[in-house]
């Protein structure tokens, strides 16, 4: 028999790089993610939650997971806008990553983003979360057998993405 429990909203903010990690794998886009995680926190903070088990990251990922798919059914009806352009930052700052690493982390989630939902969403679980293949599977309900399949099969595609294309491939030297 399970304890239900109330959700701590004071305590919401420690799951803040997690969540924001996983919306950034969903979306691609620094400010979608931003959005993401705001809209969620704001549908959780509107009326007492209750929680069967004392993960709260579990209910917050499903949480941010319908918020993002409710929000792509409400953009698919609207006209759509463009980022603005990151030429606008105009003051460095020393402690950010090298450009180099930001265009690579930046390729990385936009590779995330344009999976297969299920695929995507193992491996935002799974690699952006942090939750173990027992977490993942409960959470997006399925068995952990299918989140292993999915996640091998999603950094697969994500690792061709990101793999520059080789011209084709030479025929051995006779002479070895």
């Amino acid at each position: 028999m399970s304890s239900r429990r109330q959700l701590d909203p004071s305590h919401l903010g420690d799951h803040l790089d997690r969540l924001y990690r996983a919306a950034l794998g969903m979306c691609g886009s620094r400010e979608e993610a931003e959005d993401l995680v705001q809209e969620t926190y704001a549908q959780v903070l509107r009326k007492p939650r209750f929680l069967e088990s004392e993960d709260d990251i579990r209910y917050l990922l499903r949480a941010l997971r319908n918020t993002f798919i409710g929000s792509r059914r409400t953009a698919s009806r609207r006209p759509q806008t463009q980022p603005l352009p990151d030429e606008l930052d105009l003051i460095a700052d020393p402690r950010s990553p090298a450009p180099e690493a930001r265009a690579e982390a930046r390729d990385l989630y936009a590779a995330i983003a344009a999976l297969p939902p299920n695929f995507r969403d193992a491996i935002v679980a799974i690699d952006l979360v942090g939750l173990s293949y027992r977490e993942a599977a409960r959470t997006l309900r399925v068995r952990e057998a299918t989140i292993t399949t999915r996640l091998h099969r999603a950094r697969q595609q994500v690792a061709r993405t990101l793999t520059p294309q080789s011209g084709p491939a030479r025929p051995a030297d006779p002479r070895r």
